[in-house]
């Protein structure tokens, strides 16, 4: 599947949403999309818990779960890679690609310190990360965290980005930009594929393909918007005792096309 998902990074723009469990999974490959990626806050929210909660091996059995249920590319959300020393992300990465995925993920947030590691330390992260990949061809895309935490220096998230680069990552993406011209920017000086995060207040797919975006994917908004339905659907049987949330679009032949 490496080479799959490898592929699809070589031209045009692709759509890669983020299912939680293995049943969203086999909903959204059913649909057609050419590749799926896990989500931290959703897989954390299937379990109860909060997101940045997850262990290593809850998520590597995650993956595995997922891989065996769907025939297409998973790329992982593998937050920080789970480990605060070098060799530790290389032996995440190692085993993600054993565990199947075609791609992950590592990301220069540190949510015990709530800070953005300095450059230099990030860029060392990310260079362990790609030494993790080279045995499986794994993609591995570099995460500048800024904007998604309102930093809004955009020469600095560039600046680390090229540095993942350099280091040896795949694909970049800067969760949380939404302008197009700092997207655009952020295409054209890295030179390399770009990942961005649909937004309700983002650009829409066709238009981040104009401005030469690789792929596009979804995070945890999916996920939440699945429970905001939940939510209201047991609001309203608690509060007002009527159920017009049954009314749906999805048939029985829905369903069976995608667990049949």
């Amino acid at each position: 599947m490496t080479d799959k998902f490898r592929a699809l990074h070589s031209q045009g723009t692709f759509v890669m949403p983020n299912p939680w469990d293995l049943g969203t999974a086999r909903f959204l490959e059913s649909l057609g999309f050419s590749a799926l990626a896990t989500t931290s806050w959703g897989f954390a929210a299937s379990l109860g818990r909060l997101d940045q909660t997850v262990t290593r091996d809850e998520m590597l059995a995650h993956t595995s779960a997922l891989v065996s249920v769907i025939n297409v590319p998973l790329n992982v959300d593998s937050e920080r890679c789970y480990a605060d020393d070098l060799a530790g992300i290389t032996k995440t990465v190692r085993l993600l690609g054993d565990a199947g995925a075609a791609g992950c993920s590592i990301e220069d947030y540190d949510p015990v310190n709530k800070t953005i590691d300095p450059i230099g330390l990030a860029t060392e992260r990310v260079a362990a990360a790609a030494e993790g990949a080279k045995g499986s061809g794994l993609v591995l895309t570099a995460r500048a965290e800024n904007p998604f935490y309102g930093f809004s220096d955009l020469d600095d998230t560039i600046a680390r980005l090229c540095a993942y680069r350099d280091a040896g990552a795949d694909v970049m993406y800067a969760p949380g930009l939404v302008d197009p011209d700092q997207i655009a920017r952020v295409v054209a000086e890295t030179g390399v594929p770009v990942n961005v995060l649909a937004r309700s207040n983002g650009p829409s797919v066709n238009r981040l393909g104009d401005l030469g975006v690789r792929r596009i994917s979804t995070g945890g908004a999916i996920a939440r918007a699945s429970f905001e339905l939940l939510n209201r659907a047991a609001r309203e049987l608690l509060d007002q005792g009527t159920s017009t949330y049954t009314v749906g679009t999805l048939t029985a032949d829905d369903y069976k096309k995608a667990f049949g």
